[in-house]
């Protein structure tokens, strides 16, 4: 995105090519040590009344996480936005500073009755992010790139904590798992050239490198759950 990558400047001057050359340098891949997998399903599933309903995540930067479950089958719309501050510093300058509150989050909604939170949460920990990253996401830090998920009920709540417990005691990963569980956010879309950026951007050189393997890895590690064409915002599936 337009105020990342700040060690694209620094390896510009390296090679003597000045701040302009330097914005000519490919993006820098993102820096995972986790590799994505399939991890196991969640030991308490979620108990869910029939009917739509919104999940929000938080894995770093919003464009690959919405990018993602835009793909999901059963998700109904995916929208990138701000969670975890208040509505006055709920844009994307202000968010960027750091000093908001404010996570890159994307709302998610969902048919439980083709796929449950706990499933959603099982996807978004498998291939949406490094859920071992602090303050970071790839080449993105800050606390506005934080693993976090905002519950929005207590049963969502619930299932949350169990499935990091869950990942944390079957030592899934090398290290615990530093996602937080922040209830009682509210959630705020984000301006409207940030939506479906992964899909109607795929070549952009962010995209190709840190988030176009998230998806690759949702096709690969989840094909049962996988839809071929995205469900762009505000507009229902075909």
């Amino acid at each position: 995105m337009a105020l990342r990558d700040t060690l694209r400047p620094l390896l510009g001057a390296a090679l003597g090519l000045g701040l302009a050359g330097a914005l000519l340098l490919p993006r820098l891949p993102a820096f995972a040590e986790e590799a994505p997998r399939r991890l196991p399903e969640a030991a308490a599933p979620a108990a869910e009344a029939p009917g739509s309903r919104v999940a929000v995540f938080a894995g770093g930067c919003f464009w690959g996480v919405q990018g993602v479950f835009q793909h999901v089958r059963g998700v109904t719309n995916a929208v990138s936005g701000y969670a975890g501050g208040t509505r006055e510093d709920a844009e994307y300058r202000s968010v960027s500073g750091g000093g908001t509150g404010h996570a890159e989050a994307v709302a998610v909604t969902y048919d439980p009755a083709a796929i449950r939170y706990d499933e959603l949460l099982r996807i978004f920990f498998s291939v949406a992010l490094d859920p071992t990253q602090v303050d970071r996401q790839g080449p993105d830090s800050g606390p506005q790139y934080r693993s976090a998920l905002f519950p929005q009920d207590a049963e969502q709540a619930r299932v949350a904590r169990a499935y990091i417990a869950q990942l944390d005691a079957a030592r899934a990963y090398m290290r615990p798992v530093a996602t937080r569980v922040e209830p009682g956010a509210a959630f705020y879309p984000a301006e409207g050239y940030h939506q479906d950026f992964m899909a109607l951007h795929p070549t952009h050189p962010y995209i190709a490198a840190n988030d176009a393997p998230k998806l690759e890895a949702l096709r690969g590690l989840f094909p049962e759950r996988t839809t071929a064409r995205p469900v762009l915002v505000n507009r229902p599936p075909a």
